[in-house]
């Protein structure tokens, strides 16, 4: 009896929305020697390669500081301890984020004001933010969301005006800049993400703080340090907030490729761009832009599905093995968390749109050409099958 010839398949080739498992092969015996070395000294916080990494993200940004910690979310909260940011303030920002944005002022006891964001980038609406300062305002948090800077020039220029700090919540957008300038460099402080699905990923959790001048950076070391200078003596009610070593060396062997792989993320966009454009379906989705002036970095490939398509089309996606995910299903005034504030459905018009279309694409550096034309004919499929076509 011949053995039997299997028979091709027809199920779908995945094609995930995030690798991170390949991403870091490459540089698997790089970092396991890194880590290595700092098992070997003993030295597991505050080492030197979190000192090393603390220069090379001032460095990169252009800054006269930066200080590590525990988390992207922790970045937050210590510059609004070290702004003496509390009950009593405002701080405006946008709802069409990640939670940490918004909850480092609602646990120092300020009060987060929400405001709509522009509907190109996602990014705050500087006339909006103008229109929400009050004398109660003490900052603002503008979000450089899914890798594009927000229109820092104009939010400055309100802040200076209205005597209020900035704090950068640049998260997503470790490399971005705006007008030459990097984010991280155009607000009092600038706070970042390791997370392990940032263009900057780690091992684990991970936080990176800039700071306008030394003095500021020496603040938040402080609160990142239980408020205790010197050692035992508490200046300052403070956190547990500090970035391990084996993290810190992880990313220093991470962070020769950066620049690279953001390149390489906006090659992808670029070719989902021309892709799209060439299947007719510009004509259907809003696909995302780059603004005048911006090194986007491309986090997210961030399309917008109107008339109500989105949640069917992401069904479908899932069942040909295409990976998406909606940043952000719901806006954080409509939270239930965030309900006592009295935003009513409906008060950021623009925000809730956007929470209602957005769907965001593979994008990760290795992504291939052919990987993304199976994403783009999987959209055009799904279209054609619903009676849509291009203009």
């Amino acid at each position: 009896m011949k053995d039997s010839v299997p028979t091709p398949s027809n199920e779908p080739v995945p094609v995930p929305l995030l690798d991170v498992v390949q991403g870091n092969e490459p540089l698997r015996d790089q970092v396991l020697e890194a880590i290595t070395k700092v098992v070997d000294s003993g030295w597991f916080l505050n080492g030197p390669d979190c000192r090393e990494l603390e220069a090379e993200v001032a460095r990169r940004c252009e800054v006269p500081a930066a200080v590590s910690c525990a988390s992207g979310s922790d970045a937050l909260l210590l510059a609004m301890m070290a702004l003496e940011i509390g009950a009593g303030d405002e701080v405006i920002l946008p709802s069409f984020t990640f939670f940490a944005t918004a909850s480092c002022v609602w646990r120092t006891g300020a009060t987060p004001v929400f405001v709509d964001i522009d509907p190109v980038t996602f990014n705050l609406d500087p006339k909006c933010v103008e229109a929400a300062i009050t004398r109660a305002t003490k900052a603002i948090i503008p979000v450089h969301l899914f890798g594009q800077c927000a229109e820092m020039d104009a939010i400055n220029e309100l802040a200076e005006r209205h005597n209020l700090f900035v704090v950068e919540d640049a998260a997503q957008a470790i490399g971005a800049r705006y007008q030459g300038r990097a984010a991280g460099a155009w607000g009092h402080i600038g706070c970042f993400s390791f997370y392990p699905t940032k263009n900057l990923g780690g091992m684990g959790d991970g936080g990176m703080l800039t700071a306008r001048d030394e003095e500021l950076a020496q603040r938040l070391r402080l609160f990142a340090a239980h408020g205790m200078e010197p050692r035992y003596y508490h200046q300052v009610v403070g956190i547990n907030s500090r970035l391990d070593a084996m993290q810190a060396a992880a990313l220093r062997v991470k962070m020769t490729k950066l620049d690279e792989w953001n390149s390489s993320r906006g090659d992808n966009a670029a070719r989902y761009d021309q892709l799209f454009k060439d299947a007719g379906m510009d004509n259907l989705l809003v696909l995302p832009k780059a603004t005048e002036d911006q090194l986007h970095v491309w986090n997210q490939y961030t399309i917008r599905v109107p008339d109500g398509h989105r949640t069917p089309l992401r069904a479908y996606l899932a069942e040909q093995k295409v990976g998406t995910e909606i940043y952000y299903p719901v806006p954080l005034h409509r939270q239930a968390c965030f309900q006592s504030l009295g935003y009513e459905e409906g008060s950021l018009p623009i925000t809730e749109r956007a929470a209602e279309e957005v769907l965001s694409l593979p994008i990760f550096p290795e992504l291939t050409a052919e990987q993304q034309t199976t994403v783009v004919d999987a959209i055009t499929r799904y279209c054609s099958q619903q009676g849509r076509h291009a203009a």
